[in-house]
Order: C-alpha cells, then structure tokens, then sequence
C-alpha cells in the first residue's frame, strides 16, 4: 500500500483537479462554485493522505467533491427555505396560513432528512438539482435502474407521509 508524500500529491493534484472542476461544475453550472468545492475537495484529501492509498484518491476525489456539492445543495435549500417564508410572511397576513407553510415545510424536511442517505442524495439531484435519472447514475457512478429505486423509494416515504411532490 503506497501513500502520498509531498511529490506525488502535487503531481496527483496537478492530474486530477481539472476533472474534478469539471465534474463540479457540470453539477452547478458554476465555476466560481466549482472552483471552491474542487479546492475544499483537495485540502480534506490533503489531510487525510495518510490514510488513503495512492490507488483509491481519484474515487476518493470525486466521493468527497459529490458530497461536498450535495452538502452545499441542502444548505442553499435551508436558505431558499428561509426566503420562501420571508416572502410569504410579507405577501401573505393570515396568521394560521403561515403557521400551516412553516408546519409544512418542517415536516417536510423532518421526513426528508430522515430518509437514507442515498435516497435522500437521488431526491434532491433530482427534484432540487433538476437532473435526470441518466446524469444522477453518472455522477454517483451508478446504474440507471439503482437511481429509479432509490426515487421510487424516497416518493413512497413521502406518500406514506401523505405529501405529494
């Protein structure tokens, strides 16, 4: 088992962080975004190159760059969240109706962040992200039929909550 030293760290950067730029900015359309999850890829891989063998980083890369941009994904949505209730709370006067939204939106939330990891992953590319069931397999390096199960799975929690999306 080989590790990283400083030289093949910097020749393993030099190689693979313009993939990993790209893998990203496919996801977000957004290089300034691509840019930071690349880099914050490459500092977490920094500081755990003793314990991630020189064979497994490029996997290892691309699992922390997905996971890095499914992260900042939940967090724009807790902040999209917060907006939608600004607005509303400034459209819209009725009391119990912005009760209602704000018991809704938690309870939707609660079930979404209960739900597995990789399903929740599947649900939000595909419901947040917009992606197809073809591009999610591709960046999970998965299959078509895997990303259908997990959305199967995710609706029928969501159903079984009486929640339509």
């Amino acid at each position: 088992m080989k590790y990283f030293d400083d030289q093949n760290f910097e020749a393993f950067y030099k190689e693979v962080f313009p993939q990993v730029r790209i893998f990203v900015f496919s996801k977000c359309r957004d290089m300034d975004m691509a840019e930071d999850l690349a880099q914050e890829t490459f500092v977490r891989l920094w500081n755990n190159r003793t314990n991630i063998e020189v064979t497994k980083a490029k996997s290892y890369a691309f699992t922390v760059s997905n996971n890095l941009f499914v992260d900042h994904v939940r967090h724009q949505k807790v902040i999209n969240t917060y907006n939608t209730q600004y607005v509303n709370d400034r459209d819209i006067k009725d009391p119990q109706y912005l009760i209602e939204v704000q018991e809704f939106q938690k309870k939707l939330n609660g079930i979404i962040d209960s739900m597995p990891q990789g399903v929740r992953e599947a649900f939000l590319m595909n419901r947040i992200e917009k992606m197809t069931y073809q591009q999610i397999a591709d960046s999970l390096d998965l299959s078509v039929k895997a990303i259908e199960k997990r959305m199967q799975k995710a609706l029928e929690i969501l159903s079984s909550f009486k929640i339509k999306v």
